[in-house]
This record gives structure tokens, sequence and C-alpha cells, in this order.
């Protein structure tokens, strides 16, 4: 097990940042390692993004100290979503089969979590994203097929893309996690614009199904004093309430999409006229 900690970076402190500042700050750029559970805790919300890719034996989700309890999920709850092979997820004496772009909610309290993959030559890559949680909510499996979905843009503004919402109201109760994917169609490359900000809560954005040799320039800062990033496949963005988060890729790809804070409104969104962006 690996943990790297992120704190808190104030959007004036920001604007000064070179490029390596702002990758060390906001790109988690080591998710997914063989037969290994990789976790960053950033003090955005407090939330603790991973990954987890069991080969030949079962990992175990550790508690960290930076998690100040003595088991993972005692004040905190957990969305996973598999972006590999297929793979099981084992929560306290219960088995959660989950294939490719299926989800996994697990609430507060439920006990120990480990991991497996069904094919050690093909390994499942469990994404993981955690928030705190003051209740305890049901575990539940969400497939694809059980997602709520949406299809937004067109193809003039080459952001054709279906939205599917996984833990979100009406789907899976929470206390304050929400989160889905979204798959861009061959040829449409933009995601999230227009663009806007929640100062409520941050999001957290996994791009995935992108080709090795190609990027997403990732849209951050605030709207008058924006900032680019470059991502890789299966890199991961901190995304402050102050910030914006948009991106265009050099070819098609999907995202995860996560949220933790005030609440779980899907459209508490500030924003932001693509004209008004500096």
């Amino acid at each position: 097990m690996t943990i790297d900690i992120r704190q808190v970076s104030h959007p004036e402190a920001v604007r000064s940042f070179d490029t390596a500042a702002l990758r060390r700050h906001f790109l988690i750029e080591t998710l997914f390692v063989p037969g290994e559970v990789h976790l960053t805790y950033s003090h955005l919300d407090r939330v603790i993004v991973g990954g987890a890719m069991p080969t030949t034996a079962a990992v175990t989700l550790p508690t960290p100290r930076a998690v100040g309890t003595d088991a993972f999920l005692k004040r905190r709850e957990l969305g996973i979503v598999n972006v590999g092979g297929a793979g099981t997820v084992h929560v306290c004496g219960k088995d959660y089969s989950l294939s490719r772009r299926d989800a996994l909610y697990i609430g507060k309290e439920a006990g120990e979590v480990s991991f497996s993959s069904e094919h050690a030559d093909e390994p499942a890559k469990f994404y993981l994203l955690s928030t705190p949680a003051h209740a305890a909510h049901p575990t539940r499996v969400i497939r694809e097929t059980d997602a709520k979905t949406l299809h937004l843009g067109e193809p003039a503004t080459a952001n054709k893309r279906t939205i599917r919402q996984y833990i979100i109201p009406g789907i899976c109760e929470t206390c304050q996690l929400v989160m889905g994917v979204t798959t861009l169609e061959e040829g449409s490359i933009w995601n999230t614009m227009p663009t806007h900000t929640h100062d409520r809560r941050c999001e957290i954005y996994l791009y995935f199904d992108l080709p090795a040799d190609a990027r997403i320039f990732h849209l951050m800062g605030e709207p008058q004093e924006t900032r680019h990033l470059v991502v890789a496949n299966e890199q991961a963005i901190l995304s402050p309430g102050w910030s914006i988060h948009s991106g265009v890729g050099t070819k098609a790809y999907s995202f995860i999409w996560g949220m933790g804070g005030d609440n779980v409104d899907y459209t508490d969104m500030d924003m932001v006229a693509t004209g008004d962006l500096r």
C-alpha cells in the first residue's frame, strides 16, 4: 500500500504555479499498480482517491494513519467503478462481482474490504473514491445498465457524449458521495463545455479508455485565470470547488466523475460562459 497526502491550495497561490507545481498538487499520475492498493488523501473535502489492481492474489483495502480511525469505513463511505477485467469486491464476508464499468457503493461501517481478479492476466482495476459519512447506507451493486443515462452534446461542437449516473439520488442513497461515467462518441473530444464551478463541493475526474499515445488537455483554475494539465490514460484530477473542470482530448475517451461536499444535487453548478474564460 502507498498513500500520498495532498493539501488544499488557495486560488491566489495557484496563479503563480508552474507546470511542475500544478501537477504535484492536482494530478494523480499513478493509480493502478499490479498487486497493490494506491491511495491519495486530499484535504479537498477529505476525499480519498485510489486504485486497487489485484492479480494472482486478493488485496485488502488498508486503513492508513491519515484516515484517523481503526477501520477505513468507520466514518466513511466508498464508491467503486471497475475499469479493468472482471473481478470481485469482498465486503465483510459478502462477494460482489463487477464486470467492466460496473459500480459498487459501500456504506459506512460495512467492515473489511478486499479485491480479487477473475483472471490474473486480465486483472480488474477498481477505481476508488471515498468521502466522510455521517450515516450508514446499504451496500449495493449498480450495473452499467442500471445507471440513469443522459445523452448530451452534438457533433457540431465535438462534445456528443453519454452520461451514466451511477451513485446519485434515485439510484443509490448516500451521505454525500456522487459518481458517474461520461463517454464521448468517436469524433467528439470536448467534455463539460460550457464549463462550470461548484463552490459547495470538490470534483474528481479519472480519465480512462484513452489510447497510450493520446492525451487530455484538462482545463482548471479560476474562470479568469485558467491553467491546464496534460493528462494520460488512467490518471486523475483533483478539482477544488473554485476551479473550472473541463477538457479536450486528442482522441475520444471516457472519464469517471465523482463529487463530495455540501449536497448530492447533480445540477448544483455555477455556469461559466465560454466567452468569459480567460
